[in-house]
């Protein structure tokens, strides 16, 4: 090839070099696969999710499996196809894990996994030695599919991504507890600093697993918040950034049936457990759509509707 006539090649940075001014942000969908998310409430487009296979037979002790109780391999099967079957019936995007090896029994729950920002994927590092290796095959698919990572925490910090949620565009929170850590916040601060958004943690109780499992946003202004499980510093925090707070209607429904843990795919437009007629008819009443699925199997490995759900893509701000 020949150089320029200033004698610099292109290589070299002569003439001829076309300069990268694009940002990361800017080539999420031309460069790298669609994705992304700032919010938890803007129109649901991609998901990633794992059928659960051999990994859920012959579970001896569920206990130390993390689970409440063995779950019926071919009803829980059943039970997560009908969950993929409606997110496609509401137009919503669905990518199967489908590992290439056998993988730990856990494996279904992939929002605790991966989480989303505007510019591509941090992958979670469970704090469970019975969860070690879930990253592994997450990792994979997500490069596989052409989403940036941008963060694998690592070091001696844990962090399960349901404990980190979008408040609005420019703040996340972050709850630490059992599973996630002040390590593993702080890596993920970091991260987030460098896009301007600033981050708000908060201490888990012990009746809580994740924050997800605490509170559920309905819209950009509305947020249905498990109280009595929750640090008290909850309802203000929550009001100080502009929501409305409205207390789940009853708490044996969110424990025994796992109410709270819906996903919202649009604003007011959830995809909630089945069986849940007093969470329900609270939302119906706020003007929210619901949309039901059968969970109870699944939910006996101690985790819903939320859980089952990693977040790739929702609807943004234009600008972001």
């Amino acid at each position: 090839m020949t150089p320029d006539q200033s004698g610099v090649p292109a290589a070299y940075g002569g003439p001829g070099f076309s300069p990268r001014n694009s940002s990361m942000r800017q080539e999420i969908g031309s460069i790298w696969f669609p994705c992304g998310i700032c919010n938890e409430t803007g129109r649901l487009r991609k998901v990633l999710m794992h059928s659960p296979g051999e990994e859920i037979e012959n579970l001896d002790d569920a206990d130390s499996m993390l689970m409440l109780s063995a779950p019926d391999p071919h009803r829980a099967r059943k039970q997560h196809r009908q969950l993929v079957r409606t997110y496609r019936e509401l137009g919503i995007e669905v990518e199967l894990l489908d590992p290439p090896i056998n993988p730990p029994a856990n494996q279904m729950f992939i929002a605790d996994v991966v989480w989303m920002t505007p510019e591509g994927a941090v992958i979670g590092r469970p704090a469970s030695t019975v969860r070690s290796g879930e990253e592994v095959q997450v990792a994979g698919k997500v490069a596989a599919l052409g989403i940036p990572i941008l963060l694998s925490v690592g070091g001696t910090a844990t962090f399960e991504c349901a404990d980190a949620l979008w408040l609005n565009p420019k703040t996340v929170l972050i709850g630490c507890g059992v599973r996630t850590n002040r390590e593993g916040a702080a890596q993920l601060g970091w991260l987030l600093e460098r896009m301007g958004v600033r981050i708000e943690t908060v201490n888990l109780t012990q009746a809580a697993m994740h924050l997800m499992g605490q509170l559920r946003f309905l819209d950009e202004h509305r947020v249905v918040l498990w109280r009595s499980c929750s640090d008290p510093q909850y309802g203000d925090l929550l009001k100080r950034n502009g929501f409305e707070v409205f207390d789940v209607p009853d708490e044996e429904e969110c424990r025994g049936r796992m109410a709270l843990n819906f996903v919202t795919v649009a604003p007011s437009e959830v995809v909630m457990p089945d069986g849940c007629p007093h969470m329900r008819s609270f939302l119906e009443n706020l003007g929210v759509n619901c949309h039901t699925v059968e969970v109870d199997e699944l939910a006996k490995a101690a985790g819903g509707i939320a859980c089952l759900t990693g977040i790739l893509k929702r609807d943004m701000p234009d600008s972001h």
